[in-house]
């Protein structure tokens, strides 16, 4: 129950609510026997100041009192959570796990589906430089080789970019480098706004 493939399949429609310093995390997980049967209600409660779980009870096992494997899925679950780099992605745990959906979705898939690909041909710069000319001709604005040429002109979020940053303010030292960007705090403000999923957004 505490392996990755057994607990990462299995839960979900996690929830989270903050107050003080305890943190409460409630779930479902998916019973593995019966996989489209009802799931598991299991509750979770951290003292985040002590960094300690308090309690965790699984709802609807009969095994609950003494050991529940449910439980503990879900309690290595938070822990690997815990252990993921930070990052700008906003991810969302209200779905449905992938063990329930067995059998619903995909149903097979065939070897010819697996390969669609045209082999690989011989690198050749001069057609790469022609497009980029002919892209700027027709004043292509959704076109992302002509966005990282050094004098593309794009939006104000855009020309913040560290790529465009860099072509613009490309100096001998870092320090001389930062000492020519200066932002202001609402372009700071609409960039932290715009960034938020970062892993979808084109800046």
């Amino acid at each position: 129950s505490s392996t990755p493939s057994n607990g990462e399949h299995a839960i979900s429609f996690v929830q989270l609510k903050r107050k003080e310093n305890i943190c409460t995390i409630k779930c479902k997980i998916c019973p593995e026997h019966k996989v489209h049967a009802k799931l598991y209600a299991v509750t979770l409660i951290v003292d985040e100041d002590e960094e300690k779980v308090t309690s965790i009870q699984c709802h609807d096992c009969v095994a609950a009192q003494g050991g529940c494997k449910h439980a503990i899925a879900v309690l290595m679950w938070v822990h690997r959570r815990s252990e993921e780099p930070s990052c700008t992605e906003v991810q969302c745990y209200w779905q449905k796990s992938k063990l329930s959906r067995v059998g619903t979705t995909l149903k097979f898939i065939c070897t010819k589906d697996l390969s669609k690909g045209s082999p690989m041909l011989p690198s050749n710069y001069t057609i790469l430089e022609k497009f980029l000319d002919e892209g700027k001709k027709r004043n292509l604005s959704n076109c992302e080789l002509l966005k990282y040429q050094h004098d593309y002109n794009g939006d104000e979020l855009f020309s913040v970019s560290m790529h465009q940053l860099v072509f613009k303010y490309k100096t001998e030292s870092c320090d001389l480098f930062l000492s020519k960007v200066y932002l202001t705090v609402e372009l700071i403000k609409k960039i932290e706004a715009e960034t938020r999923d970062q892993f979808k957004n084109n800046l």
